[in-house]
Order: C-alpha cells, then structure tokens, then sequence
C-alpha cells in the first residue's frame, strides 16, 4: 500500500454537461490531480457542509452534489473490497443553516434529512449550528439520530427528551466495532467543543469533565482495540481535543488514534504523536476528506503485521466529478450509480419544489467577503454598510432619530456572484433568522467607540467568540502566506470564507485559482493543484451611520454631517451580548432589559433580499 505521487491532466473527451448531476451546475475544468494515498484502513470525511449538498452551481471546481458523493463512495468501496482493504465514512457536523436546501422549507431540513440520510456514514456526530434551536436539535434526535442508528454519537451532548422532559443522551456515547475486510477494531466517540451558544433544551457536558466519567475510562482502559476514532465538530489544535489525547495515551500509550476535527471551515491536518494524526475538511461540500492508516494490527483477523510507526497519510478531494472520475477510473457511463442517481434527482426535485432558481434581481458585479479588502467596491461589506443598510434599516416608529447599526460579518456566509440574485443565493450569502434589536438615546460619544471595542483595536476585558467573526477556508499555516491585510485593519480574528467562483474563464495559465493548502505535512495535501488566490482580513463588525444631522453652507448645499447627542443603537440580536459587554467597558449601566425589537419581525435576510428585488433588475 505504498502511496505514489502521480498527477493527472484531466483531458477525458465527454459530451457537455455530463459532469454536473444538477442541470445548473457548473461544469468542471481540466487540471492536474495528485492520486488517493490508499492504506490499510481508509476513510472519507465530511464536515461543515452547512446544507449545501446540491454542490456549488456557480463554482466548477465544487460542482458535485450529495448523489455524486454517494456514487464516490459506493466506488471507493468496491475498490476496497476487491483489495480486501477498509473504507469508512465519517461527518462531524454542522450539517444546516447556509443554503436554501435546508433554509427555505417550512419547516426547515424536511428535504435535506432524507438527503443526508442517502449515504451511509459509519461515525457521525453533531455541530454547534444543530443546537441553536430547538426545532434543529429535536430533528436531530427524532430524525437524524435513527437514520443513522448505532452510528450516530453525542459523547457530551444530552437533550431534554421532547415527549418525556427527561434528560438522556442524544445518542449513544460511544461505539465499538470491527472493519469488514481486515478486522481491524475501533473504538470511536463523537465529541462537540464546549459550546455554551445552545438552546435550552439540549445540554454540553464540558470535554474535561466527560472524560473522567466512568464510561469513558472504561472504553479507553479496553485492551481488544486496534484504532481509537476520535469525531468530533471541534478544532483539531484545541484544549478538548488535547484533552482527549492526553487522557487516551495515559492510559494506551501506542495505541494509533485518529481524530477528524470541524467548526473552522478549513483544510488541516495535525501530528499530536508518531501515531495519532487529525483532519479537518473544510466547508460547504467544497472538500472530501481522503485519509489513510497503514500497519494497524487486526485483533480481528490475524493476517497483516502491526507496524511500529503506522504510516498516515491525507489529501483533500475538490468536490466535482472530473475529481471523482479520475480517482475511480470510471468515466460518466460507468461511474454514477443508481442509489446515487435518485439521491441527485431528490436534491433537483427538491430545488424546484422550494424555487431556489427564483431570482430577486441580478447583481451587476460580484461582491467578495475577503477577497477584496475593505472598505472597497467590490466588498460584500463595503455594499451593505454604504447601500443595502442605509436604503433599509428604519423603523417606522423612529425613522427620523439618528441611529447606528452593526453588523457581524460573521453573519454574512458567502459571496455574490455577477447574474441572478435568486432565493439560493440570499440563504447562502444570509441564512440565520437573526433580527434587529436597539438600545434607544445612546450617547454617541459612547456609540462611536464600540466599533474599536468590538474589532479589538483597543484592549478589553473579554474574548471575542469564534462564531461573531467571519472566517476563511484556509488554515493558520495556509494563511501566512494567503491573507493580505486591508489597510485599515490588521487583527488575527478577522477572517471571513470565501472562494472565488472556478470557472473556464479562470483557468489561466494551465491553472484555476482554488485551495493551496499548506498543513503539517506541507502543500501537496490538495487533490488538485490549482494557483493561489489572495485573501483579505476584514473586521468583526463594521457600522453604518444613517439620518444623521446634515450639515448645510448658506446657499443650502449639504456640506456633510453633524454629530448627534444621542443615536438609536441598532444591531443583529446575535451580538447583543458583546454588544452589551462592550457597553459596560465603556463605563455604562446598560443591561438586557434595556433593548428592545427594531423592524419587528425583519431579519438581515429580509433585508437583503427586499434591497435587491428593488435595485438590481434582471
């Protein structure tokens, strides 16, 4: 099982539009791969996927759909048979919110949960993003949890049961199992990071504290195991899953463990031990993870000799189908097959139920998160705080009071690209139901410095959290020598996510612009090798002022503004907290009870939509 580094030009002569299960997909673009370093035990990853599992339509390069992956991995098991060799699949997380598959049903994920529910994943765990509500995290533990019974696990995670009140787990703790071909036994656990944003409904048992409990030290005093599989929606370079490693080796000294990591929507990769690795892969179905164990010992079956060192070993698989042809060695008659077939006429069916091609406008440009700088013209930041906020935020109880609104950039989720603007496209660019809220007659000496507060120019007395901020698809290491700086701002939480749209008329020089990862290993993780694209830190916040006093010369031409007294502090509900933290470091008694509903019943989402259907027509 020696892995070779091969590259493949993608040049296979098919008809148009064969490589696109979704008829509005983009089609990919040729470009050299580098193959699959297949081991002994093998597994394919997913995580963050964030309801996007009819693919990127607009972006070539991620074009393939849910259906595609299922056909991926119905091959890639075939293979393995045949070689009497191990596959599984794993997901950690953070499966909704970001798309209209999910978003625009009522009630949201009635499509997507029998989408997902189309692949057969062997370990799979929760995110954050399931927890918010209630709703979400009750569909989890009615739907999602039995249609992955026995491999669903919520190792720190209980909710309150929605018929009895009582508190259980939401799955299992833990699983252990033995691999088909090779024997090879696993004990696997599903973690979450300890997140406090959730409903009050469901309960996260703090990492720390789950590993000293019983079940736990018993799994991992357990002699009969070959792999520790750590899932888990939490960073691989973190306290929790430090924790977990230190309380595993305490215990099992050089027994191989593998961790598979989510939450920062990036491709990374980890040595914790010369026999423990970590993954991550990335976001919005733009990434498969590949990973491979090599001389694991087979307590199962005694044919393969356990190595000193096993030999690990990743790549990061752009989803579309020119990459799944290529590692299958299957083409578009060959490669598809009939359960991933239905899956992708579920997901079109669904799109056209929903209406998701329905188009409010269409933008005359595309709008970046970060990449462009800002402010600038062609910032999606720079467009809502000088355009999209002013024209719509006005209560009509207080329109004419001067007011300041702020907006997490955390909440904007992806780009806008040139052409219709449709109902996909405002979920994917604003899919949380986050309304407005306000604190009325602020001074606005005070008003004016939060914005220093909140984008940490100045010191304060708290963390900013990792969901108020925006984020890039790249790991620290990547964006060392990925991420510009704009000229205004220089700060190390203020990232954003963003991939330029891969298309034909990108591909420049032999090359498309896509991921360059740079991890651990080095920079040939990337199943396809693409240019590098320049990415911008942007704040946490940005402000936009509106009615503020006008300023007039004698002949009464507006000269500028004025500074109000007072102002009507506006902001998304998300961060009324830090809002309010911020406050109180500037010295004010501001508490909750103070706010008050702003634009009832109107969220960002609302906004942007309604600002588009007025101003950008087709």
């Amino acid at each position: 099982m020696i892995t070779r580094l091969k590259y493949w030009l993608l040049g296979l002569s098919l008809t148009p539009g064969s490589y696109c299960s979704q008829p509005s997909a983009a089609e990919p673009v040729s470009a050299p791969l580098r193959e699959l370093p297949w081991g002994q035990l093998n597994f394919l990853h997913t995580t963050d996927t964030h309801g996007w599992h009819a693919g990127h339509l607009l972006e070539s390069s991620y074009s393939g759909d849910w259906g595609d992956y299922i056909s991926f991995a119905e091959r890639l098991h075939e293979k393995a048979d045949k070689e009497g060799i191990d596959l599984l699949l794993i997901d950690t997380g953070d499966r909704i919110e970001g798309n209209g598959l999910y978003d625009a049903s009522n009630p949201k994920g009635i499509y997507t949960r029998d989408i997902v529910k189309g692949q057969h994943i062997d370990v799979i765990c929760t995110g954050n993003h399931e927890l918010y509500k209630k709703a979400s995290s009750e569909n989890e533990y009615l739907h999602t949890v039995p249609n992955f019974k026995g491999n669903y696990l919520a190792s720190n995670l209980d909710i309150s049961d929605p018929d009895t009140g009582e508190r259980v787990p939401l799955a299992p703790r833990f699983k252990k199992f033995t691999t088909k071909n090779q024997g090879i036994r696993i004990i696997a656990f599903g973690f979450l990071f300890d997140f406090t944003g959730n409903a009050n409904n469901t309960i996260v048992e703090a990492v720390e504290k789950t590993i000293q409990q019983k079940w736990f030290l018993e799994a991992i005093h357990d002699r009969e195991v070959d792999l520790f599989l750590v899932a888990g929606h939490v960073l691989l370079d973190s306290p929790e899953f430090n924790a977990i490693f230190k309380a595993i080796r305490q215990v099992q000294w050089d027994t191989p463990i593998q961790f598979f990591g989510g939450h920062t929507h990036v491709r990374d990769y980890i040595k914790y031990d010369a026999k423990a690795y970590g993954l991550e892969s990335g976001r919005y179905m733009e990434t498969v993870g590949f990973m491979s164990i090599t001389g694991l010992s087979t307590g199962g079956k005694a044919n393969t000799q356990r190595l000193a060192a096993p030999k690990f070993a990743r790549r990061y698989i752009d989803n579309n189908l020119y990459s799944y042809y290529q590692h299958t060695s299957l083409n578009e008659t060959t490669f598809p097959t009939p359960h991933g077939r239905k899956v992708s006429a579920m997901i079109a069916s669904a799109r056209k139920d929903l209406k998701l091609d329905h188009a409010f406008g269409c933008a005359p440009k595309s709008l970046w998160t970060n990449r462009a700088p800002f402010p600038h013209e062609n910032s999606i930041f720079t467009w809502l705080q000088e355009q999209v906020l002013p024209d719509m935020i006005t209560d009509p109880d207080r329109k004419d009071v001067p007011r300041v609104v702020f907006v997490n950039t955390g909440g904007i989720r992806f780009d806008i690209f040139n052409g219709p603007f449709t109902i996909d496209t405002t979920y994917t660019v604003s899919p949380f139901t986050s309304g407005f809220r306000y604190i009325k007659d602020v001074p606005y000496a005070v008003a004016k410095r939060l914005s220093r507060i909140l984008n940490q120019e100045v010191p304060q007395l708290f963390d900013i959290p990792f969901d108020l901020v925006a984020r890039m698809p790249v790991s620290e290491m990547t964006h060392q020598s990925a991420i510009h700086n704009s000229d205004q701002h220089d700060h190390p939480f203020l990232t954003n996510q963003n991939q330029i749209p891969l298309t034909r008329q990108n591909n420049k020089g032999g090359l498309t612009p896509g991921y360059t990862t740079h991890d651990y290993l080095g920079t040939d993780g990337d199943d396809t090798i693409h240019s590098p694209i320049k990415f911008y830190r942007v704040p946490n916040v940005f402000e936009t002022r509106i009615a503020f006093p006008t300023i007039y010369s004698s002949r009464s031409q507006k000269q500028g503004e004025r500074d109000p007294e007072t102002v009507d502090l506006v902001y998304i509900d998300f961060v009324e907290s830090y809002i309010l933290l911020a406050l109180k470091f500037l010295g004010t008694g501001y508490e909750a009870g103070d706010t008050r509903v702003y634009m009832e019943g109107t969220s960002l989402t609302d906004v942007i939509s309604g600002w588009v259907e007025g101003h950008w027509p087709c």
